[in-house]
């Protein structure tokens, strides 16, 4: 069990003895604060946020991270506000534990959206200081270490969430080994039964044992001084190939994985060369990340051999800094002076891409509608399986596998994504859709006039391209609702002989005021996306006794009962005409739209009553309607024009026909008419009906 006297005994080998006591002033404090709390296990609570500092303590984290760590739930489990702890240890230490903080005081009734939430504060506070991302992930470490308190149902829920979020965030900063800890210990603790599975079906130590003796043994002849490490592969990451490759475990036939360490990057290629004379290779499975470093920072050459009785082995090749860095990722940079509090970079690499990351993910978050869209994308962001291409100058820009030219515009800038047109890759133009590969060369072709394609968002990949998009296309769909509002209030002023400019401060507010809108852009969208009719409006900003110039003239087919008019569409799904009994259901950008009732989507809009209108025809409707059809017939020559003569004769007319074969003598014909009424459609069913090859004939 873990003490606060061993864990000073395992900082005095990298800081000074006073940065050792604010360590231990901080676990008393919490010591204090947390008094009388236990923990599911029935272990006093401070053993957690010990445990927590010394995971931190094995990455060589710095004293204020880890008096953060000993301080983490202060602040939500025991009411000790935030400026007390300012005062007792400084503000840097205070700002951590607020950014770790647990996360959860947020109330929502969507788990997905709690989760979604709590995601944003995180980026938020990444953005500030990336050390609270380290913390947080020692904190989530312990927690799946002591999931076992825990009911099944919760231990479940925490495991996924750190399989969907943490898991793929310690991958993202190279945090190799705490990444493999949350998969394997989540698996376990979704699927116990399949992990003890896969656990014992693994164990194959003796064949493991000879390999590893014969690298070493060859490496030994040539002269190459390195430590060679053998592991079966992590339990989770077999599951994940069995899955995705729907094999059985006696299938995975390359479970084995190697790790050669060397002094120098020089060595490094020549253990593969070495590596590739003892064993045969798998051309097709060798990556070199040294010359092409991963985006999260991890550099390594890996390469399959087929080894010992044709087994596939996995070797990895690398110095012992790029060991450090794959196996503790942004954590591995940190290193401390035995005297005072500097910090020191030894890497930058990785540093640079964590922020460059966390300020993608700001970027990002800006330009989401809301929480639930930005985790979308950062999920998508989060499992980069990387492709490596080349800008025309020579840069290297890294995408997700199956990213496109339309990505890797908005990679390289977001006017860039806006403005693009066409592709060159390697010379030659290509479609905007076609996935990019390893190696090629690629030109973005950019207009001035050109903006967002919706369609891009069917193939595009990256959070960035897709947020970028959205982002577009939500602005461009404001701007040209604000435009269309105006030109229809304008006509609609016209009516009362008045325009808008005309209109004073005081009117024009009070107006806005009736209309239930803060501003009058707000009212122009809204009529413009059409929440609102303009004639409504209108009446509404006119000074009060303003005569109608054309009131007599204006006929609407319906009859509503609101307080107000509004946009009325009629439903396609039902298409309702003069005569039939209809609904009125309130949509956001369609107004009122007009179902019969007894169409089934009303049975879903009957739930939320608030949104239903009562709706009437009026008695003096005219016009055209459009109505659907359906008729099943005898398949024979000529039945189609013989429909068409007699629904001719009624004075209706074939807008859409559409022809099913429903067996080998009968068919199907859907068809759209064009009619005024109920009564003048039923007229023309009555003379398709009597045509002997019409077996039946329905409206949907």
């Amino acid at each position: 069990m873990h003490t606060i006297d061993s864990l000073a005994h395992r900082l005095s080998s990298y800081l000074p003895p006073e940065q050792i006591q604010s360590i231990r002033r901080a676990y008393f404090y919490a010591e204090q604060a947390h008094d009388g709390q236990q923990r599911r296990s029935g272990e006093p609570y401070v053993t957690h946020p010990l445990a927590v500092a010394t995971i931190l303590a094995g990455m060589h984290m710095d004293h204020q991270s880890l008096a953060a760590a000993m301080l983490h739930d202060v602040i939500e489990d025991t009411g000790i506000p935030k400026a007390a702890l300012e005062e007792q240890f400084g503000g840097e230490v205070a700002d951590l534990v607020d950014g770790v903080s647990k996360l959860t005081q947020f109330e929502t009734d969507s788990p997905a959206e709690k989760q979604a939430e709590n995601f944003q504060k995180m980026a938020l506070a990444m953005a500030r200081d990336i050390r609270v991302i380290l913390v947080k992930l020692a904190d989530r470490l312990h927690n799946m270490r002591t999931l076992g308190a825990l009911k099944p149902q919760k231990r479940a829920r925490i495991a996924r969430e750190t399989l969907e979020i943490y898991a793929p965030i310690a991958n993202r900063l190279g945090m190799n080994d705490v990444r493999i800890e949350f998969e394997d210990r989540a698996f376990f603790a979704i699927y116990p039964l399949r992990a003890a599975l896969v656990a014992a079906r693994g164990n194959r130590k003796e064949l493991l044992e000879k390999i590893q003796n014969a690298i070493e043994l060859r490496l030994q002849r040539e002269g190459i001084d390195a430590l060679v490490i053998g592991r079966e592969k992590h339990l989770y990451s077999i599951y994940q190939k069995m899955r995705t490759k729907k094999k059985s475990f006696k299938e995975i036939m390359d479970v084995y994985a190697f790790r050669i360490i060397v002094d120098s990057v020089d060595a490094c290629y020549r253990v593969l060369g070495v590596m590739h004379n003892l064993y045969k290779p798998v051309i097709s499975e060798f990556k070199d990340y040294i010359a092409i470093p991963k985006s999260n920072g991890y550099q390594s050459l890996h390469t399959v051999l087929l080894g010992m009785h044709g087994v596939p082995i996995e070797v990895q090749v690398r110095t012992k800094e790029m060991d450090e860095m794959a196996n503790s990722g942004i954590a591995a940079h940190w290193l401390y002076k035995a005297a005072g509090d500097e910090v020191i970079n030894t890497g930058g690499t990785s540093q640079v891409r964590a922020r460059r990351w966390v300020q993608g993910l700001l970027e990002m978050q800006q330009r989401a509608g809301d929480s639930l869209e930005f985790i979308e994308n950062v999920k998508i962001d989060l499992f980069p399986d990387e492709v490596y291409v080349f800008t025309p100058k020579g840069q290297i820009v890294d995408l997700p596998a199956g990213a496109t030219a339309v990505d890797f515009a908005y990679s390289v800038h977001t006017d860039i994504g806006n403005s693009c047109v066409a592709v060159r890759i390697n010379q030659r133009l290509a479609p905007l859709s076609q996935p990019l590969e390893s190696g090629q060369k690629v030109e973005i072709l950019t207009s001035k006039n050109a903006q967002p394609n919706p369609n891009w968002l069917n193939f595009v990949v990256t959070a960035k391209a897709r947020s970028a998009i959205r982002h577009f296309l939500k602005h461009q769909r404001h701007h040209d609702s604000v435009a269309l509002g105006r030109r229809l209030l304008e006509k609609a002023l016209g009516k009362f002989n008045t325009r808008l400019e005309d209109l004073g401060e005081e009117q024009l507010q009070k107006g806005l005021q009736e209309a239930k809108c803060a501003t009058l852009e707000k009212l122009l969208e809204e009529i413009g996306l059409g929440n609102k009719v303009a004639f409504s409006a209108a009446k509404l900003l006119v000074p009060a006794g303003s005569e109608e110039a054309e009131a007599s003239h204006i006929s609407s087919p319906l009859t509503i009962d609101a307080q107000e008019g509004m946009m009325i569409s009629f439903a396609r799904c039902c298409r309702p005409i003069p005569g039939d009994t209809i609904i009125g259901h309130i949509s956001s950008g369609k107004g009122v739209v007009v179902h019969r009732d007894t169409c089934r989507n009303t049975i879903e809009f009957r739930e939320h009553p608030e949104n239903i209108m009562l709706v009437n025809w009026s008695p003096d409707v005219k016009g055209e309607f459009l109505g659907d059809v359906r008729v099943e017939v005898e398949s024979e020559r000529g039945i189609i024009a013989r429909l068409a003569t007699r629904i001719t004769e009624e004075g209706a007319s074939i807008e859409q026909i559409h022809v099913d074969e429903k067996d080998a003598h009968n068919s199907v014909i859907s068809l759209t008419l064009e009619v005024n009424s109920r009564v003048h459609l039923a007229r023309v069913m009555k003379r398709l009906r009597n045509l002997p090859a019409v077996i039946r004939i329905a409206r949907p």
